[in-house]
């Protein structure tokens, strides 16, 4: 079953978590983010499109049967705000808040002034390696070329990376489900200053998104992150998304727990 097919089977609310979506003994985040805004979908106004998106990652996915339980907390003539719950064995592995909002006339308008950062073109960089053993699993599906920054656990000085990102084998469609799950495929930015492998996971993660995501399935997204502060185990990173033609389409705030 490959990444389409388990998207729409959580649009009915029971879905199949494949093998090969790893990261470490859990399944990879951004999948299980993007399982979760395609449960939320069906039970929010087509016209209202995804403007915010907060997961909590209470134990490991694991592959296998999961349920994905949606709550609809208030609807409203352009917001609906979503609960959604991924269930394994009777247990919540993950929590997720949607806010979806059609658009509506406002007299406020400011132009975003992140700009992308200035980086190699895609095809001068290679990318992230996929090692059956050695890497997560799921780097296998999801292509990382980084630009600037350190690698995971190379005992760096720094704490950011820049670099672009899409998906190895491009899905035949790519919306809004797509991109919650490419968006969280990078590594914990802090994991570049270890110098020896030690477990990393995000504890929360917050998306928003400020614009259209929709776009070619096999383009390359511009992505850059920085750790505002980090100690005691734990790190606190910022990140924004550009889209291939420019636009800032998100930013991406995580809380991670480190082991080392």
């Amino acid at each position: 079953m490959d990444l389409q097919e388990m998207l729409d089977q959580a649009a009915t609310g029971d879905v199949h978590v494949e093998a090969g979506w790893g990261q470490g003994r859990a399944t990879f985040g951004g999948l299980v983010g993007g399982l979760l805004v395609s449960a939320m979908l069906p039970h929010v106004p087509e016209a209202a499109s995804l403007r915010s998106l907060t997961v909590n990652f209470v134990a490991p996915v694991v592959p296998g049967a999961a349920q994905a339980e949606v709550e609809v907390l208030r609807s409203g003539k352009s917001a609906t705000q979503v609960l959604g719950t991924l269930r394994q064995e009777g247990a919540p592995v993950a929590v997720a808040l949607g806010a979806f909002g059609a658009p509506r006339e406002s007299a406020i308008s400011v132009a975003a002034t992140a700009e992308a950062p200035q980086m190699a073109a895609p095809e001068t960089i290679e990318p992230f390696p996929y090692i059956a053993g050695m890497t997560p699993d799921f780097f296998q599906h999801l292509e990382m070329r980084l630009a600037d920054g350190g690698f995971p656990y190379s005992g760096a000085s720094t704490s950011h990376m820049d670099g672009w990102m899409r998906f190895r084998q491009a899905p035949p469609t790519f919306d809004i489900r797509h991109f919650v799950t490419l968006v969280d495929c990078w590594p914990p930015a802090v994991v570049q200053m270890l110098s020896e492998l030690k477990p990393g996971s995000s504890m929360t993660w917050t998306l928003e998104i400020v614009d259209d995501v929709t776009a070619e399935p096999d383009a390359h997204w511009p992505y850059s992150v920085r750790t505002d502060v980090a100690g005691g185990g734990y790190g606190h990173t910022d990140a924004r998304v550009w889209h291939p033609d420019g636009r800032l389409v998100a930013i991406s705030r995580q809380t991670v727990a480190v082991f080392g």
